[in-house]
């Protein structure tokens, strides 16, 4: 049987396991590279991973189910510093990105607002802040990305299922979408992403569905329909982009990471329920590091996985 060296909270222990095969659709069997997190709530520990963000520095910054943000490098080992959003009692952040600064973009999901954070955990910005459904104002903020132009885009969800663009300076631009399941309609838009093709793409989870637009709002495609076979999708929660312009998904619903070309044609699946090492529960969030392995909150085994998918 082949080995692993996992990583648990900064400690290391060697594991023999024998391989898993990959759930709900072929193409790949394999372990994760590194598994590590330990369900606690001292620095470096882990309750519910819910988001995580990459910087050009493969540092891993990572919010959980206790509103903590922690900052790790690409094996796991906690580099500190931990830091919370202002206040949090209404709940907690659900999405988290990087500023094309740099700076941290974090989702502070039930203050209708985003920060900025530097890597030190010092807020340089808030935009937002008012609730409401007129445009500019923000309902349950899911996630933010900035593009190149500096322009931002803000996922919402609950009152305002929706698309909200912003200056870099916080000025409303644009919004589109409403509640519903016709083309361009929204059911939870939970994540967002920026193509190589200057597209972005949206994780329209209850809908079981990517949609992709251009940048000013016009609907591109869209692919996925509830199931479990190759192309199908269940509840998907987050979205990211390997060098190749190859499109990662990973299904809350069916506990895996999907593969997909950019015009949603499915390339494998890795992953399925459970808690042995290359199994989830209830992923929530993933992301590519710049050696191009793919990170995976396994949320509520307490835990990542990084793996070459």
């Amino acid at each position: 049987m082949p080995y692993r060296l996992f990583h648990f909270a900064g400690r290391a222990a060697l594991v023999v396991v024998a391989l898993l095969s990959a759930a709900g659709c072929g193409g790949v069997s394999s372990l994760p590279e590194v598994i590590w997190g330990r369900r606690g709530v001292q620095d470096g520990d882990l309750v519910r991973p819910r988001a995580i963000a990459i910087d050009a520095k493969d540092r891993l910054f990572i919010v959980d189910y206790t509103a903590r943000i922690q900052v790790y490098d690409r094996d796991g080992n906690y580099l500190g510093p931990t830091w919370t959003t202002p206040d949090y009692r209404d709940g907690r952040p659900s999405g988290l990105s990087i500023a094309r600064d740099g700076n941290l973009l974090v989702s502070d999901s039930h203050y209708h607002c985003f920060r900025i954070y530097n890597a030190a955990g010092v807020e340089r910005r808030r935009f937002g802040g008012q609730a409401g459904t007129a445009p500019g104002q923000l309902g349950y903020v899911s996630d933010v990305v900035q593009d190149d132009d500096g322009f931002f885009y803000v996922a919402e969800f609950g009152e305002n299922q929706r698309i909200s663009k912003f200056d870099s300076e916080g000025r409303f631009i644009t919004c589109w979408g409403s509640p519903g399941s016709e083309p361009g309609q929204f059911a939870r838009a939970r994540a967002l992403a920026l193509g190589p093709d200057g597209l972005l793409y949206v994780a329209d989870a209850c809908n079981h569905r990517v949609q992709v637009f251009t940048r000013n709002g016009e609907l591109v495609r869209y692919w996925g329909e509830p199931g479990e076979a190759p192309g199908q999708l269940s509840y998907p929660y987050d979205v990211a982009f390997n060098s190749a312009g190859e499109l990662y998904v990973v299904e809350y619903g069916n506990h895996r990471v999907q593969k997909f070309t950019p015009e949603g044609v499915s390339l494998g699946c890795w992953g399925g329920p459970g808690q042995a090492p290359g199994r989830l529960h209830c992923p929530w969030a993933l992301a590519v590091d710049s050696h191009g392995c793919v990170h995976v909150m396994d949320s509520d085994n307490h835990r990542v996985q990084r793996i070459r998918f």
